[in-house]
């Protein structure tokens, strides 16, 4: 008799008691399990210090200065060598946040907190930093688009191409983006496929070229 494999466990990080336990509820109910509930990048880091979770999240602006103590906690945990993923939640969408937080390469995510209140899209994103992918709020995804510089490399993508890699920063998988965008499944992989060659991502054993792919998008490359 096969083992039932374990749900992702996770941690969160908010200064918000209420936010905490509702962003908690969600998770749970979405089969996932909470681990570590608390205030501070500090605490989070001290958590993730000790293994055992999957994926971490918590608010970009958290005490001492209410700035971007969450993108810090993130880097430090990169820097420590985690994997663990890190969603980071915000109430306003700044693209420049965003630029930090995809910088730190795979594995992360930026939402607005909005999306608490949206159970499939939170869980959805958790479950697909903690598998290595990278989830962009399409808020954000709609400012940095809007960008796009006439000479950039996203100008040699069809609006069909520029589609399902938008949908990519969504954190969707190929899957996900056949159905959202009615196409069938090879139909997808070909679209990446051609979107990474356009880009010019060479195969790398250090990169992950759907990521870069993303990144190109955020003009983060």
């Amino acid at each position: 008799m096969e083992t039932p494999e374990r749900p992702l466990r996770v941690a969160i990080a908010d200064d918000a008691l209420l936010l905490r336990e509702g962003i908690a509820k969600v998770l749970v109910d979405g089969g996932l399990e909470v681990v570590a509930s608390v205030e501070t990048g500090a605490e989070l880091l001290e958590v993730a210090g000790r293994g055992g979770i999957d994926a971490a999240v918590l608010d970009i602006r958290m005490p001492p200065s209410f700035r971007d103590e969450g993108i810090l906690a993130l880097e430090e945990m990169r820097a420590q060598g985690s994997t663990i993923g890190v969603l980071l939640l915000s109430m306003y969408a700044t693209p420049e946040y965003a630029l930090r937080v995809m910088g730190a390469g795979s594995g992360t995510g930026y939402l607005l907190k909005e999306r608490v209140s949206e159970p499939q899209t939170l869980v959805r994103a958790v479950e697909t930093v903690a598998s290595g992918g990278s989830v962009v709020d399409p808020e954000v995804v709609e400012q940095l688009v809007k960008r796009t510089r006439a000479d950039d490399p996203l100008s040699r993508l069809t609006e069909r191409e520029r589609s399902v890699l938008e949908l990519m920063a969504q954190g969707y998988s190929n899957g996900g983006i056949a159905q959202a965008l009615f196409l069938g499944l090879k139909t997808v992989e070909t679209h990446v496929r051609s979107i990474l060659q356009k880009l010019d991502l060479e195969e790398s054993p250090e990169h992950h070229r759907r990521v870069l792919a993303v990144l190109t998008l955020l003009g983060a490359r």
